[in-house]
C-alpha cells in the first residue's frame, strides 16, 4: 500500500482536507441512493449504504488516494463518529434514558462478561489460539469493537500483528451484522408476537460490535430501535475503563513480564458526554428548529464516519488472519446473536 506521509499530500492542501472530501462526497451519494424506493425496500439507509459504498471504494480504487486522503478519513472514523454520537443526544431525552434503566445495564453486564469469557474459554481451551489475540477478539466482541481491540492491545502487551487480527475479526461480523440485524427484526416480530422496537434497539446495542454498526443496524428497522441501541451501546462502551482495569491486574498476575510497566486506562469521555447532551435536550431549551439542523449535521457526521470505516476495512487482512482467529470470530458472533437474545429476554422478563 502507498506510504503514509502527509507532507507528500496534495501541494498547498491540508492534510485533512482530501480525506474529508471523500468520506463527505461518499455520505451525500448515499444519502442520494437512500431515497430511492429500490433501496428502500431492501431496508439499505444512508448509513449502511455509506459503509458499502466504503469497502467497494477502500478495496478498489482508494490504495491510489490512500498517501493523500487517509489522515482525513481517520479523523472521519475516530473524532466525527464521536462528535457525531455526542449530537446523537439531541434526538433523545432524559426519559428515554431511563427507559433502558437498571434491565439494560444487567443485560450489558451479562452480555459483556459472557462473550468474553467464552471468548477465553473457546479460544485458548479448544482453538489453542495466542492468549494475547484471544483477548483481543473478546474485547472487541464484548464491548465496542476494533476500538475496544486497541485500548486492549497496550494492556495485554499484544504485538502489531495481534491487534491486526483482531480489528480484521470483528469488524468482519460486525459489518455483516448491520445487514442481518434488520431481518432478524422482521424474522422475530412474527414468533414474538410482544417484541417492540425499542426492546430490539437494547438487543442491538448489547451485542453488536461497533458504535457505528448500532447505529446503522438500529437506523435500518427505525428511529425508536436507533435511539435505544444508541443508549444501551453507550453504557455498554462506559464498561471498558472497569474492564480494562480488571483484564489488566489479571494479565499482570499471569504474565509476570507484563507486571514492569502500568499502562493508564483511557477512558471513553464521549460516552459521558452523550449521556450528558441527552440530558441537557431534555431541559427543551434549544428551538425546534436548531434541533432539527443539528440532527441534520449528525446524519452527515455519522454517514462520514461510515464510509471512513468502509475505505478502511481491508479483505487482505482477513486472509491474514488464518482460520482460528475467524472461527473465534465467528463462533462468538453466533453467541452474541442467540445467547445475546436469551439473556435480552430473560432479563426483561425478570424486570417486568
Amino acid at each position: 500500500m502507498a506510504d503514509i506521509s502527509l507532507p507528500q499530500t496534495i501541494r498547498g492542501v491540508p492534510p485533512l482536507i482530501p480525506g474529508i472530501a471523500l468520506t463527505a462526497s461518499l455520505a451525500l451519494c448515499t444519502a442520494w441512493l437512500s431515497h430511492f424506493s429500490v433501496v428502500a425496500q431492501w431496508g439499505f439507509g444512508a448509513l449502511t449504504l455509506a459503509i458499502v459504498g466504503g469497502i467497494l471504494l477502500g478495496n478498489t480504487i482508494y490504495g491510489h488516494l490512500h498517501a493523500h486522503c487517509d489522515a482525513g478519513v481517520q479523523f472521519a472514523k475516530q473524532k466525527l463518529l464521536r462528535i457525531g454520537i455526542v449530537l446523537f443526544g439531541f434526538r433523545l431525552t432524559f426519559q428515554q434514558v431511563l427507559d433502558v434503566g437498571i434491565s439494560g445495564v444487567v443485560t450489558d453486564v451479562l452480555t459483556l462478561s459472557s462473550t468474553f469469557l467464552l471468548a477465553c474459554w473457546l479460544g485458548i481451551r479448544w482453538l489453542k489460539m495466542d492468549a494475547r489475540t484471544v483477548w483481543l477478539i473478546g474485547a472487541g466482541s464484548s464491548i465496542c469493537g476494533a476500538a475496544a481491540v486497541l485500548a486492549t492491545g497496550p494492556v495485554v502487551k499484544a504485538k502489531a500483528s495481534h491487534v491486526a487480527v483482531a480489528v480484521a475479526t470483528v469488524v468482519l461480523f460486525g459489518t455483516a451484522a448491520i445487514f442481518l440485524y434488520p431481518w432478524i427484526w422482521h424474522l422475530a416480530v412474527p414468533l414474538l408476537p410482544g417484541l417492540t422496537r425499542h426492546a430490539f434497539g437494547i438487543y442491538t446495542g448489547s451485542t453488536l460490535h461497533e458504535v457505528a454498526q448500532v447505529v446503522a443496524a438500529g437506523h435500518a428497522v427505525g428511529a425508536e430501535a436507533e435511539n435505544a441501541a444508541v443508549i444501551a451501546k453507550m453504557l455498554r462502551v462506559m464498561m471498558l475503563a472497569p474492564f480494562l482495569m480488571l483484564l489488566g491486574e489479571y494479565v499482570r498476575r499471569c504474565l509476570p513480564q507484563a507486571s514492569d510497566t502500568k499502562t493508564p486506562v483511557t477512558f471513553p469521555w464521549f460516552a459521558l458526554a452523550f449521556i450528558a447532551v441527552a440530558l441537557f435536550n431534555s431541559l427543551h431549551i434549544v428551538p425546534a428548529r436548531a434541533i432539527a439542523l443539528i440532527n441534520q449535521l449528525d446524519n452527515v457526521l455519522l454517514a462520514m464516519a461510515m464510509a471512513a470505516l468502509g475505505l478502511t476495512t481491508y479483505l487482505s487482512q482477513l486472509k491474514q488472519a488464518g482460520l482460528r482467529p475467524l472461527l473465534l470470530g465467528l463462533l462468538l458472533f453466533i453467541w452474541l446473536i442467540i445467547g445475546g437474545g436469551i439473556i435480552n429476554l430473560g432479563v426483561s422478563a425478570f424486570f417486568r
